[in-house]
């Protein structure tokens, strides 16, 4: 049952993935407090503690679908694709924080290490040959190669 579970939740990254490289767009979920975050099943800080996750979805409705329980004051809030990827993804990494992918009412996602999630997001950029108004960045194979030097 694990490993079917585990499938649904890699699926759910991949098509992730694919939706915002196509929508430009990455939703989350914000009230006064700040941005939605879990912490880790997988991944522990230096102190033993698990760390901690923002949470992020491709589809608006299935953000909204979250909004209950501890997160039932959250609205959803629109992040476009590029500042994800130049000012979120890198944040996050810097910040010793993961990325929560597609998490569900439940509390399961994919725990995405920020770097390996941005490398994935320009593989598909690529794949598709879209255009990304990088700002921070010379073009798609300057910030790959910048990630994946910083993923080492």
């Amino acid at each position: 049952m694990e490993q079917q579970g585990s499938d649904i939740i890699a699926n759910r990254y991949k098509k992730f993935i694919k939706t915002v490289c196509e929508t430009d767009i990455v939703y989350a979920l914000q009230n006064h407090e700040g941005f939605a975050t879990s912490a880790s099943a997988h991944y522990e800080n230096e102190r033993g503690k698990p760390v901690d996750i923002l949470c992020f979805w491709a589809e608006g409705a299935r953000a909204k679908s979250c909004t209950i329980n501890h997160w039932s004051n959250y609205q959803i809030t629109e992040i476009a694709l590029v500042d994800f990827i130049e000012n979120w993804g890198v944040g996050m990494e810097n910040d010793g924080i993961l990325a929560g992918i597609e998490f569900d009412q439940n509390m399961f996602g994919y725990e995405a290490k920020p770097l390996d999630l941005i490398l994935a997001l320009v593989a598909e950029i690529k794949a598709t040959n879209k255009e990304l108004p990088l700002q921070k960045f010379e073009n798609i194979a300057d910030l790959e190669e910048q990630a994946k030097e910083a993923n080492k």
